[in-house]
């Protein structure tokens, strides 16, 4: 095979739109533009959610609330289901390990289930039922950093 030999796919290359070039050629008078109107005119042109001068939708739906910018995501974890799932110290670390949370996840312990046994608990937040479990069973609770 050489370079002069080569030759397109069929159909890779298709010849140019002759718009505006008689009635015959199915694109002549109008130029597949339609009649009339903004789009059929030259320099034509107008933002993605332009709707012609009517009020946007976006605008025309009521908007509610707001979202903090301060507000925090916690992962939250009943303490019933914690201590079956691991042995010895909740840490973050070993919630990570036993694949309960991801590694930027923060942890909230929720007082659902019952605790067994004295328990290390390390975790970013907990709720008043899940430290009074946890103490009541002779357990300390951590906050991690």
């Amino acid at each position: 095979m050489n370079l002069h030999s080569l030759k397109n796919t069929e159909g890779a290359k298709t010849a140019r739109k002759r718009v505006g070039r008689g009635e015959s050629s199915g694109l002549g008078r109008t130029s597949g533009k339609g009649n009339k109107g903004q789009m059929s005119r030259t320099g034509h042109k107008h933002k993605p959610l332009f709707e012609g001068g009517q009020m946007r939708l976006i605008r025309r739906i009521p908007k509610r609330g707001f979202t903090s910018p301060n507000r925090v995501e916690y992962a939250a974890l009943n303490i019933g289901e914690l201590c079956q799932a691991i042995e010895g110290d909740i840490t973050p670390a070993a919630l990570v390990a036993a694949g309960r949370i991801s590694a930027k996840d923060l942890v909230k312990v929720l007082g659902g289930g019952e605790v067994s046994g004295a328990r290390k608990v390390v975790a970013h937040a907990f709720s008043a039922s899940a430290k009074a479990k946890i103490e009541a069973a002779g357990g300390t609770c951590e906050i991690a950093k």
